[in-house]
């Protein structure tokens, strides 16, 4: 009797990949961020920016990329999450030259709790401190950056929005080897809080499912000004993206503004002054 073998499959591509390198890969440009910080700094104070903190700092990818762009520069990136900290200590904090590891410090705490030393700038990006529900978390948590900045210091936050913001989507937008996933699974008009996904597919059609998973509340920009105003910043601003005039798309430049495009869906920076 013929013996029969069964072929065994080798690893997808979704198992083989990373959940991190294909986030900082789609969702990530850290050069495009901090060219905005430093120059947004540059036109509001005339001294230079030395110490950043990083809240929700995840893989620190925007900490490593701030300390390697001066030779004072100083970061320090806060996050809860002990797994994605040691993510990036491994693949991040320890390709940096030694001089650069001994100017950048992770600390995985509450980023209610401040920190020991008063930076000059904090940093909250990829919206990720929506995960706050409600406008006394929010105000509280304002309230702890303003404490915490020194006399000058700015805050850097972004945020999201437009009429397709609330809606229960899915875009895919194709990156390097992969096809990222962003959904918007529910949304719940009377509270705003939503549910939202990060997918990653691949051409050999594996999956990694629910690579991201968020719970947070859809703000509203008038909301976020106000609560920053009644945490103690005397001031918030917008800066909204330019239109580029042959494409119709985003320019990629973005100014203080108080009036922005009615778009199915818009990215901004709010800039809040100590």
């Amino acid at each position: 009797m013929k013996s029969s073998t069964r072929k065994r499959r080798g690893p997808t591509q979704a198992e083989l990949a990373d959940r991190h390198v294909c986030y900082e890969g789609a969702v990530q440009d850290v050069v495009t961020e901090i060219d905005f910080i430093e120059e947004t700094w540059g036109s509001l104070r005339e001294r230079p920016l030395e110490l950043l903190r990083e809240d929700f700092c995840g893989t620190a990818n925007t900490s490593c990329e701030w300390v390697r762009r001066g030779d004072h520069h100083r970061a320090i990136g806060v996050d809860l999450d002990p797994e994605v900290l040691g993510w990036g200590r491994v693949h991040h904090v320890e390709t940096l030259e030694p001089e650069q590891r001994a100017r950048i410090r992770l600390v995985q705490a509450d980023v209610r709790d401040g920190t020991t030393e008063a930076p000059d700038a904090v940093l909250a990006m990829n919206f990720s401190y929506w995960l706050f529900m409600d406008r006394d978390g929010m105000r509280a948590y304002f309230k702890s950056v303003c404490d915490n900045l020194i006399a000058d210091g700015i805050f850097f936050l972004d945020a999201y929005g437009g009429y397709e913001a609330p809606m229960e989507l899915e875009e895919k937008r194709e990156c390097d080897g992969y096809t990222y996933v962003w959904e918007q699974v529910s949304f719940n008009p009377i509270d705003s809080r939503m549910k939202c996904a990060i997918h990653f597919e691949f051409p050999d059609g594996s999956r990694i499912q629910d690579a991201f998973l968020y719970e947070w509340r859809l703000w509203t920009l008038p909301e976020l000004r106000e609560i920053l105003l009644e945490a103690g910043f005397r001031k918030a601003t917008v800066y909204w993206e330019g239109t580029d005039e042959e494409t119709g798309e985003g320019d990629g430049i973005y100014t203080p503004s108080e009036i922005g495009d009615a778009d199915p869906g818009w990215v901004c920076y709010l800039i809040a002054e100590k």
